[in-house]
């Protein structure tokens, strides 16, 4: 028996265009001032993209759910974003915060970006959360030392004042906006399922997503209706043009 297999591949490079998915619940006493959570929902070509990060996309989605379903008085809007393009550059999230908040490259800053108080993001896999990445941000430590309180025995509540990059919530942070990722358990992420052909649905942890949905939207649930915005870091100035000299002697 002989069998032949005929096998074409092409690269579709005439449709280039990608689209976010942008869902909220108004607030309803600031609604133009905004709190925000997202996730990537576009995922590596090794697998189906379970942990990386619909993941993270699914946490979210069950935030927005349990918020709307308790019907608590939420002040401020709460907005999700689920980006397209992280893969390929963090290009879906770049280009909202550059269309709503501020262009990196001039740093000109629109109305948007006085109302906005803060962004949470979930990508690092399947994994429960431990706490948060401060991205130097340290008026904040505070504040969500607070947050995770109820949390203890769930085991989060670790603060890191150190960077971490590779994800959504670098974009907002690079306008000088708060923008911040979860700590979580690694959970075969980088040693088994980050892109690779084993990142497949039953590499998910059913119970760790329920926990980072109820850290997720305690959070929320508290920067909504606080008399402030979230603390921020000066605001970064805008890189010196191509071929000059930024600074002064």
């Amino acid at each position: 028996m002989k069998l032949e297999v005929d096998i074409r591949a092409r690269f579709i490079d005439d449709r280039t265009d990608s689209a976010n998915v942008i869902a909220e619940i108004p607030g309803r006493t600031k609604p133009a001032e905004v709190v925000m959570i997202g996730a990537h929902f576009d995922s590596w070509h090794g697998g189906t993209g379970a942990t990386d990060n619909a993941a993270g996309s699914a946490v979210m989605i069950e935030v927005m759910r349990i918020l709307k379903a308790l019907n608590l008085p939420i002040d401020r809007t709460v907005r999700m974003g689920l980006w397209s393009g992280e893969e390929q550059g963090l290009f879906g999230s770049r280009a909202y915060v550059t269309q709503h908040f501020a262009d990196r490259a001039d740093m000109r800053l629109k109305p948007e970006h006085a109302r906005f108080s803060g962004y949470f993001n979930v990508d690092n896999g399947t994994g429960r959360i431990r706490g948060i990445y401060l991205q130097g941000n340290d008026r904040m430590r505070p504040i969500v030392e607070e947050w995770f309180k109820p949390f203890a025995d769930l085991g989060a509540g670790s603060i890191s004042i150190r960077n971490t990059g590779g994800t959504d919530h670098q974009n907002f942070d690079a306008v000088g906006l708060p923008g911040f990722q979860f700590i979580q358990d690694p959970i075969e992420y980088d040693s088994r399922t980050h892109h690779s052909n084993m990142d497949v649905y039953d590499r998910i942890q059913a119970g760790d997503l329920r926990q980072m949905a109820a850290i997720v939207a305690s959070f929320v649930y508290n920067a909504a209706p606080r008399p402030d915005l979230l603390p921020r870091k000066p605001l970064p100035s805008a890189p010196a043009p191509a071929g000059g000299r930024g600074g002064s002697n």
